[in-house]
């Protein structure tokens, strides 16, 4: 289970982190604590299996699943759940589905709160210690590639620009051909980092799996921690990005996995502190010409 500023993850966030990976019985009592969070944290184990269709025997995997020790904790983490994301009333208002003929006040409200409650899930989903071990493997890089698969690749992009700004060596490729020929010259002293929210991304893993072949540190910025490309990665970062209609995970995910590039590159700034100033003040000043009065 991934470790945070906490020591207790917010039970949402890691059943959907872990979601891909369920048997099809463990996936109906997941989808019924995600439908219903606040029945769940009070229901026995026999309410629970029968509202979701299935065992008791059922549920108790599902809790081995998730790292827990019974059905007493799940309980636990529900309730606690629900008072940490506010799950009720104002969730209806505007944390739920877009419905047909909903104005502009409630699509804001709507998407406003699916875009701040993917930050706050993913700061308390992120591994504080797979976080450091990243940055430090950035900070030694001798040379980053980044990838990933539309609105994932603009998030590689912006995690390259952004190390570029402090003097690193570092390269975003468009297209898994460029990227696996990328990865034909890693090494060692080398990171590549892969960002896929589903995980599943054929072209992304394959990138991912190259670059370890070669020595190279992979990392994995994925909202499913034991998808395909956690699998193939030394070091994973799960985001946590919530999905309301008309959202897919390609525009949601953005959020969170761009909130995961700007600690990255805090904390490696941070950790070449008077290399990285001297790098912003000479980039800036490259440009300060193009500015207009």
């Amino acid at each position: 289970m991934p470790a945070s500023r906490t020591d207790t993850p917010n039970l949402m966030v890691v059943i959907k982190s872990v979601l891909p990976s369920l048997s099809k019985a463990e996936t109906k009592v997941a989808q019924e604590i995600i439908r219903e969070p606040e029945a769940a944290s009070t229901r026995t184990i026999t309410e629970l299996a029968r509202a979701a269709g299935t065992s008791e025997a059922t549920v108790v995997r599902f809790c081995r699943s998730l790292g827990l020790t019974g059905h007493r904790e799940l309980r636990m983490r529900a309730a606690q759940a629900v008072i940490g994301t506010g799950e009720g009333p104002d969730r209806e208002v505007a944390g739920g589905d877009i419905p047909t003929g909903a104005d502009m006040s409630r699509i804001i409200a709507t998407v406003s709160y699916a875009d701040l409650g993917a930050i706050r899930d993913t700061a308390e989903a992120l591994d504080t210690a797979a976080c450091e071990a990243a940055v430090a493997a950035l900070a030694a890089a001798g040379r980053i590639d980044a990838f990933g698969v539309e609105a994932s690749g603009i998030v590689a992009t912006d995690l390259v620009k952004k190390l570029h700004r402090i003097g690193h060596t570092a390269f975003a490729w468009p297209d898994v051909h460029a990227a696996l020929v990328a990865t034909g010259l890693a090494g060692p002293k080398d990171v590549a980092v892969a960002f896929s929210h589903s995980g599943a991304t054929t072209e992304t893993v394959e990138f991912l799996e190259s670059a370890a072949d070669r020595g190279a540190t992979t990392i994995a910025i994925t909202n499913h921690a034991r998808s395909p490309l956690a699998k193939a990665a030394e070091l994973v970062l799960t985001t946590a990005a919530r999905e309301t209609t008309f959202r897919s995970g390609a525009t949601v995910s953005r959020i969170a996995q761009l909130m995961v590039v700007d600690c990255l590159f805090v904390g490696v700034a941070a950790k070449q502190r008077r290399r990285s100033a001297k790098a912003l003040a000479a980039t800036a000043a490259a440009v300060s010409g193009r500015q207009r009065a």
